[in-house]
Formats: structure tokens, C-alpha cells, sequence
């Protein structure tokens, strides 16, 4: 009697059949899924600064100074400047970052792109290129200066640091792209000048002050994540003081947090309010903060402070 041949395959054709059969539907699938997701765009860590499109014309509206979250007007998130010697693809480069104390230096920088070449146009906002900064880390010392640029980007002014210990300079400034874009960027870096170093307490929150025998209040309250108006009167021996334009406005008013000292610079508008001047604030979140109003009166210019406490 001949040999009989089963006609159901073994166990070994039957698993080979089975894997190829699973990668040929695994390729089908990925194909399908691949057309599916096709223009779908993913954001991550490298899409384009929210701060590359700052284009507010200098010295006409009121605004802060840093990235804004969100993209909205009142009550958007606000990303504090100054925290970070880079931003947006720029880097404060200081040529040396220890001064003596009580004695004048010379502090010198310059702002570097992502090629580290140095960058030499700069946008005139509020009547200078270039507002810096400079406060000891307790919050006082406070001093806005402006420096001069050389033709190879490198920025220079004498600087005294009055008191031992370390401070912050913030470098505020609008770089001007080849094809005109602006880019506005705050960027801090610390200052070391050596000594026995006694930090002062910060005063307690108050909404009057005085300086140089002027009288200075203001009105409102700030609140976390809602933009909100701070009216500032200044009062002198006779009364109501009339304000003269400095650097192009009425009033600057920087507003530094305690702790990390996270950096708002907020312009007022552009016209006085009942012989007062009105910013608009929007504060990144809760603390408190020291704020430093400029004002010009008689050709001079005055520095009022005040400490801002936000629930």
C-alpha cells in the first residue's frame, strides 16, 4: 500500500506563513497611518520666538517689555525678561563682570546672535538704542543708564557699583533684522563687586512715597494675569507737578519680582491722564515687587520707588 501524504501543512510552514502575513499587515497599516497624519505640524523646543514678533512703534503705546504667553492682549500670561544672559537667539557677552566697590569702572558688552557675531542694529526705542539696567540684589542701587555703541557692536559707559555684593544689569534693547523685522529682547546677567556685603531689607508695600521733595502716588491695583492701570500723580510744594517728556514719554517704570528679580519694563501712554501718568501692567505672577518710576520736571530727572506686594 503506497505512503499516504497529509494534506495539512506542518507546524513550521504554518508559523512562517503567519509571521510573514503579520509583517505585511504591519506595513499596510504604517502606510495607511503615515497618509492620515500627513500635514500635521508639531511645535516643540525650536519654533520661532514669540518675541520675534515684537513690532510696536517705538514710544507710541503703552507695552511690557518681554515674551508674551498666549498671544493675547488683557489678561495673557506674561514671560518676565532678564532672567537669562540668551534669549530669542541673542546673548549678552560682557568683556568683565567684577567691579570695585564704591569706584568707577568701565562696563563694556556686547549682544551676540545665535553665530556669535556681534550685532550692530538696533532699533532707537524711547530716544536710545540701548537701556540698561543695573540693581543690587536686595533691590537697591537703582540706576537706568544708556551706553554708546562702537562701529564692532561693543557698548561701553562707566559704571559705579555703591556697595559691595551682587548685582543684576539688564540689557533692554530691539535688534532690527536685514529684512526689518524687530526683535525685542531683555536680557541680565550678574555683577559681582567684592566686599562685606549687608542686604537691606525690602520696604513694606505702600502706594505713596516721597523723593526729592516731591510727593509721588499712584492708583490701582495689580492683579496675576489681567492687565491693569497704575496712575502715578506727583505732587511738589505747590501743588500738581508739570511733567516734561524724558526719553520720549512722560514716565518709565521698571518693575523688578523679589527673589528671582524677573524683569518688567512698562511704558506709559503716550499722553498725560488728567495731568497724571497711566501704564498698564501686567504682572507674571504672585510676590512682590520693587518698582522704580522715572519722571523729568525743571530738565530733571527723579527716581521714585515703591514696593508692590501681588496675592
Amino acid at each position: 500500500m503506497p505512503d499516504q501524504v497529509s494534506a495539512a501543512p506542518d507546524r513550521s510552514t504554518l508559523r512562517l506563513a503567519l509571521v510573514v502575513g503579520g509583517l505585511v499587515l504591519a506595513v499596510l497599516l504604517g502606510f495607511g497611518l503615515g497618509r492620515m497624519n500627513t500635514g500635521t505640524t508639531t511645535t516643540g523646543v525650536g519654533g520661532p520666538s514669540l518675541a520675534a514678533e515684537h513690532t510696536d512703534p517705538p514710544g507710541t503705546a503703552p507695552h511690557n517689555h518681554g515674551s508674551v504667553v498666549g498671544g493675547g492682549d488683557q489678561g495673557a500670561g506674561v514671560e518676565p525678561g532678564g532672567l537669562s544672559v540668551s534669549a530669542a537667539g541673542y546673548t549678552l557677552a560682557p568683556v568683565a563682570t567684577e567691579f570695585p566697590s564704591g569706584r568707577a569702572g568701565q562696563f563694556r558688552f556686547q549682544v551676540r546672535d545665535a553665530q556669535r557675531q556681534p550685532v550692530t542694529r538696533f532699533a532707537v526705542v524711547h530716544d536710545k538704542p540701548m537701556h540698561l539696567i543695573v540693581v543690587r540684589r536686595d533691590l537697591t542701587g537703582y540706576q537706568h543708564l544708556h551706553p554708546s555703541m562702537a562701529s564692532d557692536g561693543t557698548w561701553s559707559m562707566p559704571l559705579t557699583l555703591d556697595g559691595a555684593g551682587v548685582w543684576r544689569a539688564y540689557a533692554d534693547f530691539t535688534v532690527v533684522a536685514d529684512n526689518g523685522d524687530q526683535t525685542a529682547v531683555t536680557l541680565g546677567v550678574d555683577l559681582a563687586a567684592p566686599g562685606g556685603y549687608q542686604p537691606r531689607p525690602l520696604p513694606e508695600a505702600a502706594t505713596s512715597t516721597t523723593v526729592d521733595g516731591f510727593t509721588v502716588g499712584y492708583q490701582g491695583t495689580a492683579q496675576v494675569g489681567a492687565t491693569v492701570p497704575l496712575t502715578f500723580r506727583i505732587d511738589g510744594a505747590a501743588g500738581a507737578t508739570p511733567l516734561e517728556r524724558y526719553l520720549g514719554a512722560y514716565g518709565h517704570l521698571v518693575a523688578l519680582r523679589e527673589g528671582d528679580l524677573a524683569y518688567l519694563h512698562v511704558h506709559p501712554e503716550p499722553e498725560l491722564v488728567d495731568g497724571q501718568v497711566r501704564f498698564w501692567l501686567t504682572v507674571p505672577g504672585p510676590g512682590r515687587y520693587r518698582l522704580f518710576l522715572d519722571f523729568q520736571t525743571d530738565a530733571k530727572v527723579h527716581t521714585a520707588e515703591f514696593t508692590l506686594a501681588v496675592p
